[in-house]
C-alpha cells in the first residue's frame, strides 16, 4: 500500500526524447544548472553598512 498511495498525484518522470550522444557537454550543462552569478557594483557595497547606532546593543554590520 505505500509505494502505491496517491501514485496517480505523484510527480512522474518523463522519458528522454533524445538520445545523448555527447556526455561530456551533457554532464557539464547539469553542472551549470544552478550556478548563479550575481554582479554587485561598488556604489552598492559602499552602501551595504548599516547606520551607526544611537544606542547600546546590537550588530553594525549586517549578516
Amino acid at each position: 500500500m505505500p509505494h502505491k498511495f496517491n501514485a496517480d498525484r505523484r510527480d512522474k518522470i518523463p522519458k528522454q526524447r533524445h538520445r545523448v550522444t555527447n556526455w561530456a557537454e551533457y554532464n557539464e550543462g547539469l553542472r551549470r544548472r544552478g550556478d548563479l552569478t550575481v554582479w554587485i557594483s561598488e556604489d552598492a557595497l559602499a552602501l551595504w553598512s548599516a547606520p551607526r547606532r544611537t544606542t547600546r546593543g546590537g550588530q553594525p554590520h549586517y549578516s
